[in-house]
């Protein structure tokens, strides 16, 4: 929060007035968080905020959804290319909690991995960060093979047909070792933590760091990338089958955990929120559980 407050200050950002003192989680990600960055590495910052009441529950400020004019409401906030006063450049995803859960269900490899990060990469966590990062394991679900899958497959795309701008990083890159070591370096990460997702139920953004550093030093051949993606491929198909994570997320126990989170910020939702009589039961348990942690 320091650190957006400071940039918000010397004028380098320009998020929501109400961000500033509603991010309840703030982390770096990117090449930090997998344990491979140096001097030269930007550094991504990701997190959640939770927006006005009235942003989360539309029908408290009387929209109907679908009807009529349509209110423009918060969804994410994103500011790339920032550099401070001693060169450190930034790129800023914060999200509206409502998305950033759904995206974390959908096991968006971004977002989840943005909640294994080591507890190092933490920028700032409020009582509700630190409850949603504790209940991280709830996202993964085995949709996960299809989404890390699919992302490791855009990356090999790239790295196969992408050219990068003469004069560039990039370009000089591909120059030197005859392929982009980062698109590499990200599609063995990512098969690599699908495998961890299929196997463990969990994620070490830094297990195979040593892995991606010899790769992003030049150290494999673009012929070992396309093997290990084509290999790490098969197995993965193997292991999806025989794996025991669930087959998919478990909704209503992420719903509560969201309606807890908003509980815990807001008070009760008691007129946020309409619940039927047979739910009354379940709306007691999570009001035990605010209880317990306020």
């Amino acid at each position: 929060m320091k650190l957006l407050k400071r940039l918000n200050k010397e004028g380098l950002i320009n998020p929501p007035k109400f961000l500033l003192s509603n991010v309840a989680y703030l982390t770096m990600m990117g090449s930090v968080a997998y344990g491979v960055s140096d001097v030269r590495s930007d550094i991504d910052v990701y997190g959640f905020c939770i927006p006005h009441k009235d942003t989360v529950f539309p029908h408290l400020a009387g929209e109907i959804p679908g009807f009529g004019r349509q209110v423009s409401r918060f969804d994410q906030w994103q500011q790339h290319h920032i550099k401070d006063s001693s060169g450190l450049e930034y790129d800023f995803s914060i999200y509206n909690i409502v998305k950033y859960f759904q995206l974390c269900m959908d096991n968006n490899p971004n977002m989840i991995d943005s909640l294994f990060v080591p507890r190092r990469c933490i920028m700032h966590s409020t009582q509700i960060g630190e409850l949603v990062r504790e209940k991280r394991k709830l996202f993964l679900h085995k949709g996960s093979f299809h989404k890390f899958k699919g992302y490791a497959y855009s990356q090999m795309h790239k790295m196969r047909i992408k050219d990068p701008e003469v004069g560039s990083k990039r370009y000089e890159m591909v120059q030197k070792y005859g392929y982009d070591l980062k698109f590499a370096y990200h599609i063995v990460r990512l098969l690599s933590e699908c495998e961890q997702i299929l196997v463990e139920h969990d994620i070490d953004l830094e297990k195979n760091r040593e892995q991606l550093k010899a790769i992003r030093r030049g150290e494999w051949s673009r012929e070992q990338v396309e093997n290990y993606f084509a290999d790490k491929e098969r197995q993965l198909e193997e292991l999806y089958v025989k794996s025991t994570l669930q087959h998919k997320p478990n909704e209503e126990l992420i719903k509560e955990l969201l309606l807890n989170c908003l509980e815990i910020h807001f008070g009760s939702l008691e007129k946020c929120v309409y619940v039927a009589p047979e739910f009354e039961k379940d709306l007691k348990r999570i009001a035990d559980i605010v209880n317990k942690y306020n």
